[in-house]
């Protein structure tokens, strides 16, 4: 596998990663600073990196150090990527919506996805119809500053709509809330009691922040046996006891099928602890999802 810089002379980290994807797939980690707009990073996942780290300072400095446990975690996981699962530049153009006969078994949608989710992500809403009869609430794991624009970009290429979250927001159909960086996605009912978006800092113990954890135990906590929770490629366990509040309410938990994670960690741990209901092929997953909501 290899690190690689975005910013490079002569040919830059997107140019390498477009050469190099054609040559011969690898794993290939950003570790950069972020642009202004951010649009660097998401062009090179776009391109086939599977995960980034953000550099603190673009100075040879002692202050690199900060993301060196990040970093070492992030390349271990990259040993076990197989790059087939990579779905490489995915768009909507080859992508038609899917429609199937509903069970009407659950109200909301909890997704969960860190290495390899920006993809799978793409490749997953936009198989979504515009009339999809729940909202959906996603967590992923991305550095702050990035979660915003990735939500517009998807947006652009889905019948939903989809927004980084706000305090506040309303949960509704057809809407796709996307956890901002940096502060956990849950749930709360206003005066009305119609059901909101809460972004909070705390808990300050979570590994992550989002954390999937956080966002299922709150679905678990609202809505109770009508929650769906989908935990998706990627490294840790983050989601585990969040699909165990699910679990215990009555609800369903669909994990990606090993055979098309980039890391198989996430969704292996909630197999493990025998939290899933169905294992799922990324292929197929909006499939499995129409004939729950």
């Amino acid at each position: 596998m290899v690190t690689c810089d975005l910013i490079m002379p002569e040919i830059d980290g997107i140019g390498f990663l477009r050469e190099q994807m054609a040559r011969g797939p690898l794993p290939v980690i950003i570790v950069s600073i972020a642009n202004e707009s951010g649009e660097l990073a998401l062009a090179a996942l776009d391109a086939g990196a599977i995960d980034f780290v953000q550099k603190p300072t673009a100075l040879a400095t002692e202050k690199i150090f900060e993301v060196s446990d990040e970093l070492i975690g992030k390349v271990k996981a990259a040993a076990s990527v197989s790059m087939k699962h990579l779905r490489i530049g995915s768009g909507p153009e080859v992508l038609p919506s899917v429609r199937r006969e509903s069970s009407g078994m659950a109200d909301i949608v909890v997704v969960g996805v860190s290495t390899g989710g920006p993809q799978a992500l793409k490749y997953l809403i936009p198989q979504l119809p515009a009339d999809f009869r729940a909202p959906i609430a996603v967590v992923i794991h991305m550095p702050l500053g990035y979660t915003e624009l990735y939500a517009r970009k998807l947006d652009e290429m889905s019948a939903l709509k989809v927004v980084e979250a706000r305090d506040g927001d309303s949960v509704a159909p057809g809407v796709v809330l996307l956890a901002p960086a940096g502060r956990h996605l849950s749930f709360a009912r206003n005066n009305n009691g119609a059901v909101v978006a809460h972004l909070d800092t705390r808990p300050f113990d979570s590994l992550h922040r989002p954390s999937v954890d956080v966002l299922f135990q709150s679905a678990a906590q609202i809505f109770r046996n009508r929650t769906l929770g989908v935990v998706m490629t990627g490294m840790g366990s983050d989601g585990k006891q969040g699909a165990a509040w699910i679990k215990a309410q009555g609800g369903l938990i669909f994990t990606e099928a090993e055979e098309t994670c980039v890391v198989y960690g996430m969704p292996c741990s909630v197999v493990e602890a025998a939290l899933s209901d169905k294992a799922v092929p990324l292929d197929r997953m909006a499939k499995a999802i129409l004939e729950v909501v």
